[in-house]
C-alpha cells in the first residue's frame, strides 16, 4: 500500500514560483490547502516530514496534472490523499477534509486517523 499526496496546482519550475509566491502574498486566496499547510516558503515543514518518515509507509507527492499522466484519475476535487494497493489509486482524504484543516497538527491527526 501506498499513499499518494496530490496538489492542487500544476507540477513544473514556473508553477511552483507561481504557486510560492501567491501563497507568500496571498495566503487566504491559495487553493492547496496541503500545500499551504506542509510548506514554508522555504520548502517542507520538518514536522511534516518527520511525520511521514514515521508512518513507515511509502508515499509520494503529485500535482495535478501528474496524476492524471500517471495514473488516469480524473474529475477528483483535490487537493486530495490517495489510497494505492496495487490497482488505480482510490481516495482516502477528501479535498473538504483537507480543506477544513486549520494547521499541520489538525493534517497530521487527519492522516493518522485514516492511516
Amino acid at each position: 500500500m501506498m499513499l499518494i499526496f496530490v496538489y492542487n496546482a500544476n507540477s513544473g519550475a514556473f508553477n511552483t514560483l507561481l504557486d510560492i509566491a501567491h501563497r507568500v502574498f496571498s495566503p487566504q486566496t491559495y487553493s492547496c490547502n496541503l500545500c499551504a499547510i506542509t510548506y514554508s516558503a522555504t520548502g517542507m515543514r520538518r514536522e511534516w516530514s518527520q511525520f511521514l518518515y514515521g508512518l513507515e509507509m511509502p508515499f509520494e507527492f503529485l500535482h495535478r496534472d501528474e496524476l492524471r499522466e500517471r495514473y488516469s484519475v480524473e474529475g477528483v476535487v483535490l487537493p486530495a490523499v490517495f489510497m494505492r494497493d496495487g490497482g488505480k489509486p482510490t481516495v482516502l482524504i477528501d479535498a473538504e477534509a483537507i480543506n477544513s484543516c486549520k494547521n499541520l497538527d489538525d493534517l497530521i491527526r487527519l492522516v493518522k486517523d485514516k492511516v
